[in-house]
């Protein structure tokens, strides 16, 4: 009689061939035992520790969504007769499946395959576990050829992994009399599945290859409860609305020409303005932090590349080489790092020049697929806030302390101010360096970060290829995170570069290099903010910080005198002199998300005394020019994210 530990110390005497299930709270949909996850059906052999698996935890939504793609799957084999299915992971807030059908399906069709999906979860089918032979499995799903090459290819492939594991032995799942490949775990039965939503429809290749078939992928998202979905379909409804690209296009900001192509923006005026205002503070704080400013062509011999690594581990991210003078190979740049190398070794260096801070607003050109460019957050040329830190091996924890407090605030003055940090290791096979010298800096990386007071998770494998990473990811206004600012310690370009300095003992000495990207690049920090403020900028990013509608004709004059005094005051005001009503320009400005808006008319003329409108509507009456003007001021110059309340004396 198995004896299970449950979590706070409890022990259970478990009957013999009695499922771990029986031992477990009402409302637990699966569990962990010994640290696997496994079906309440799962019957242990040995003494167990076993922790039960809510659906609301990140283990029950995986199991949720799982189970929920599985329904997915054979209500379209129900509705499809021939359909084939290949694969159905739990992915991040949902699940997909992907299939072959002998017709097209179309975002229409969503909501026939959901009422029968909620035609089988109202049946309560339970979910039954096979363990069988390969053989075994092939003959059963004999009719299902990508189920068939999975197990054919059992551990060459980590994207169907989810599918099988590895060994002789695999699972089969079935209800019903519709079987799956699976490793499971599934909830006990299909009645424990509803807060569901079919999203979308997608082209899919078969295991993301442009030369295998391609398959009609079909999106849903699944939660613990039905306010949950409810909460999610919200959000997804106000990202719709935040969309950046959506945002851009309505406020004027930037736009993707096709004569240029994809992946490539160009910013209009006002975007162009809002840029300059980001970097130009950003500009401001690293001349405070002391970096020094260079700058870097945007082309180079492959050779510099060659000696940095970059061609034999980055070279699918590059865009094609160039040949000119008589055959020789050049490169669009990929990466800042080895120009900034090259700049420290054009002159010997001594230690009293460490640490050396160098920053640049450098161009580089990265060729990503064009499946996966997304208007401004991933694109194939950016602006990298790129910085190199040179520096010796004894001070580099300061150093990292200092970048992330630096990092850290001036991203909070941007608006971002919830944040959590990833620590990313080694990638096995993809890293050069001794594991000594790997585990001396991410511990270092480690250290620092803990001493930030920011909560830090671990990515193991997620390093670059030539040293450990942390990334501060910052949730946005709707509570999406978003990967921002990076820091990377590397000991391995400085010794590719052979790089030295000449010590305190006269001994020449290795640096160590520090990378850091703030906004990740200039590009998709536009973006994210964007969408974090749904194009209302805080006055002093906003292209157009007051607005005046004049009444009549006759009072554009004065909007013009106004406009004047405000701008010799370091504000950007503009007169909407069109002829349409006071009420379509109110509009106008509300659309364009200016922050303030004044009314100007025969008794404003008279009194001095003016309507200042914000960006919420909210009115404030009698209110002077000069006043509308320090106030604004006082508003920009300290970077405030909240709008003046004018109804305060």
């Amino acid at each position: 009689m198995p004896t299970l530990t449950l979590p706070e110390g409890v022990h259970v005497e478990l009957p013999d061939g009695e499922p771990v299930g029986a031992a477990l709270p009402k409302g637990t949909i699966a569990s962990r035992v010994d640290g696997t996850l496994r079906d309440l059906s799962y019957t242990p052999d040995d003494d167990a520790y076993v922790e039960p698996i809510s659906p609301h935890s990140d283990d029950g939504l995986h199991v949720l969504r799982h189970s929920t793609a599985h329904v997915l799957a054979q209500a379209v084999w129900d509705l499809y007769p021939g359909a084939k299915y290949a694969i159905g992971p739990a992915v991040a807030d949902g699940f997909y499946y992907d299939f072959e059908l002998p017709e097209p399906v179309h975002a229409g069709d969503l909501a026939k395959i959901d009422r029968r999906m909620r035609q089988i979860a109202k049946r309560n089918q339970r979910f039954v576990r096979e363990e069988v032979s390969r053989d075994e499995a092939i003959e059963r799903l004999r009719d299902q050829p990508f189920k068939v090459e999975i197990i054919e290819g059992i551990g060459d492939d980590p994207e169907t992994a989810g599918e099988t594991g590895a060994g002789e032995v695999v699972s089969l799942y079935s209800n019903d009399g519709w079987t799956d490949l699976c490793m499971g775990p599934h909830v006990p039965h299909t009645g424990m599945l509803g807060a569901f939503k079919l999203t979308n429809v997608a082209g899919a290749y078969w295991r993301g290859d442009e030369k295998n078939p391609q398959l009609t992928r079909i999106y849903g998202t699944a939660w613990a409860t039905q306010d949950d979905l409810d909460a999610y379909l919200h959000r997804l409804e106000e990202a719709e609305r935040r969309d950046h690209r959506k945002v851009g296009a309505d406020l004027d900001l930037f736009s993707f020409p096709e004569e240029i192509g994809s992946g490539l923006a160009v910013f209009h005026p006002k975007g162009g303005l809002v840029r300059r205002l980001m970097e130009d503070y950003s500009r401001r704080r690293h001349e405070e932090a002391g970096y020094d400013f260079v700058y870097t062509p945007h082309i180079t011999k492959s050779i510099l590349f060659e000696i940095s690594g970059h061609l034999s581990w980055f070279a699918d991210g590059m865009f094609p080489p160039m040949e000119l003078d008589g055959g020789t190979q050049y490169y669009l740049k990929p990466m800042n790092c080895p120009m900034h190398i090259l700049i420290y070794k054009s002159r010997t260096r001594s230690y009293r020049e460490l640490p050396m801070r160098l920053f640049e607003f450098g161009t580089v050109y990265r060729y990503e697929l064009s499946g996966v460019v997304h208007g401004l957050t991933r694109v194939r040329g950016m602006t990298m806030d790129d910085a190199h830190i040179f520096t010796t091996k004894e001070q580099v924890g300061e150093e990292l302390r200092s970048v992330l407090t630096f990092v850290l605030d001036l991203l909070r003055d941007y608006g971002l101010d919830d944040f959590y940090m990833e620590l990313s290791t080694r990638p096995e096979g993809k890293a050069v360096g001794t594991q000594e010298e790997w585990d001396e800096a991410t511990e270092t990386l480690r250290q620092a970060a803990e001493a930030m007071d920011v909560p830090l998770v671990m990515d193991p494998g997620g390093g670059a290829f030539y040293g450990p990473k942390i990334s501060v990811q910052a949730r946005d206004a709707i509570g999406r995170t978003w990967q921002m600012s990076t820091i990377q310690v590397d000991f391995q370009l400085p010794q590719r570069f052979e790089m030295e300095y000449s010590g305190d003992d006269n001994a020449r000495h290795r640096p160590v290099m520090i990378h850091r990207a703030l906004f990740g690049s200039v590009e998709r920090f536009f973006g994210v903010l964007t969408e974090h403020y749904a194009g209302a900028f805080p006055l002093w990013l906003a292209p157009e910080q007051l607005r005046f509608v004049p009444v009549a004709d006759r009072h554009v004059e004065h909007c013009e005198k106004l406009a004047a005094r405000a701008e010799d005051a370091g504000l950007r005001a503009v007169v909407d002199d069109s002829k349409e009503s006071v009420g379509k320009k109110i509009r106008a400005s509300q659309l364009a998300k200016t922050p303030y808006t004044l009314v100007v008319g025969d008794q404003e003329l008279e009194s001095d005394a003016y309507t200042v409108r914000d960006r919420a509507g909210t009115e404030f009456t009698g209110v002077t020019f000069d006043r509308v003007v320090d106030a604004l001021v006082a508003e920009d110059s300290s970077r405030a994210l909240e709008q003046t309340d004018f109804g305060s004396p």
